[in-house]
């Protein structure tokens, strides 16, 4: 293929990665995508990631999305794009989880790209599993439920903290509730947070004990003990089930949607949504995982500041044909067509669209056409220039 024969739209082959928090039947009921030895389905990735690189269907032939956009970087990302990123600069994904994933921070630009050299310079192979920084760029995210979806995103208030925490009088951590209590500063909460996670032997099983002991006792009252309880039933050693104290539990409705930013401390329990991010695998944890946590690294990488509880939602713009997702980074952009009957879109850079709920029908003014089946994606090229779209469901569009 050259660029005078570029298609305006390309079906997608995406991969499904496997991770054991994933469900088995999620991604199968809602896009009728076979899974018949039952496996943990947990994201299909849409994307040029060499992590899971998406394959293009003309025909007979299957291409590689990141060879493809190399052989023709201008005509697929936008002169603009390709000078600004020198790749696609995005993640598509769709999320199903069983069982919660680990509590993580993702750090921002320039902490990624001095981490990434430092780790670099020391020769840390990018697959050690004491690898901090897999590359050197941020990592904001943007999810969007399609089933609801429970998740804890950012600091609650330290005034709510330190209730909860006086109220459960926990013995063991006594001594750093005390010391939060006296410095009630960033500094003081920052200090609070890596003792608590730096908790190790006999002193962390006897905080995780009073914990799940307190969570039983109280768990027809008090939503934030059931919560602990139902963390516990997958990680019953683990600090991270503190966190579930520590930050906000939020659930998430089909069509709500929440994003993420660097420096702050989220995970995801349990749900099925879409998922856009910037291209980067770069993840410091905090917990409710068995791989590695360098407290101190993520403590660097953190912001200790409160994120309030009005914040963590994103109201989308509305329009007659569109709901616009608004996220205060370039990397991309997130819109929902709820219907769109023979709308045209324009496109000034690399586009994928995800049919949701039905057939997706795309025509070019080439007279090209393509249908995408729910659960099915097309990667359009801003050589496109525009294209018509019809459905008569919600139908994805990442962009920049």
């Amino acid at each position: 293929m050259n660029d005078k024969t570029l298609l305006p739209f390309y079906l997608m082959q995406n991969v499904i990665q496997h991770y054991a928090w994933g469900s088995t039947q999620s991604i199968h009921k809602l896009f009728n995508i076979p899974n018949p030895e039952n496996c943990p389905q947990a994201e299909i990735w849409m994307g040029a990631h060499p992590g899971g690189c998406s394959q293009l269907i003309d025909g007979n032939q299957q291409d590689s999305l990141a060879e493809f956009i190399l052989r023709h970087p201008d005509a697929c990302l936008s002169a603009q794009i390709h000078q600004t990123y020198g790749e696609l600069p995005f993640l598509f994904k769709v999320l199903a989880a069983d069982k919660a994933l680990s509590i993580q921070v993702h750090p921002c630009k320039a902490d990624a790209e001095i981490g990434y050299a430092r780790e670099n310079q020391q020769h840390i192979p990018l697959n050690a599993p004491e690898r901090n920084y897999k590359d050197p760029n941020h990592k904001p995210e943007l999810v969007y439920a399609l089933t609801p979806y429970h998740a804890l995103n950012g600091f609650r208030p330290l005034d709510d903290i330190i209730q909860t925490l006086t109220k459960m009088n926990l013995q063991p951590i006594e001594p750093l509730v005390k010391q939060l209590q006296a410095d009630t500063s960033t500094t003081g909460f920052q200090s609070f947070f890596i003792r608590l996670l730096s908790l190790s032997g006999e002193q962390k099983t006897q905080a995780i004990a009073a914990l799940l002991d307190y969570a039983a006792q109280h768990q027809q009252d008090d939503p934030l003990a059931q919560l602990v309880l139902d963390l516990a039933q997958d990680y019953p050693e683990d600090i991270g089930l503190f966190s579930a104290l520590l930050l906000h539990y939020v659930i998430l409705q089909p069509g709500e949607a929440m994003y993420l930013d660097a420096k702050t401390p989220h995970a995801y329990l349990k749900g099925t949504g879409l998922e856009v991010m910037a291209s980067s695998d770069n993840v410091l944890r905090a917990g409710l995982t068995p791989k590695h946590i360098d407290v101190e690294e993520l403590a660097k990488c953190t912001s200790f500041a409160p994120k309030p509880q009005e914040t963590l939602l994103i109201a989308p713009e509305k329009s007659a044909d569109v709901c616009h997702y608004p996220v205060p980074v370039n990397d991309f952009k997130f819109s929902i067509y709820p219907a769109p009957s023979d709308i045209t879109l324009t496109t000034t850079s690399a586009e994928i669209v995800f049919a949701i709920d039905t057939d997706v029908h795309l025509q070019h003014e080439s007279g090209l056409t393509l249908t995408l089946h729910k659960g099915q994606s097309a990667f359009i090229p801003a050589a496109a220039r525009s294209y018509r779209i019809n459905a008569s469901g919600r139908v994805a569009r990442v962009y920049n």
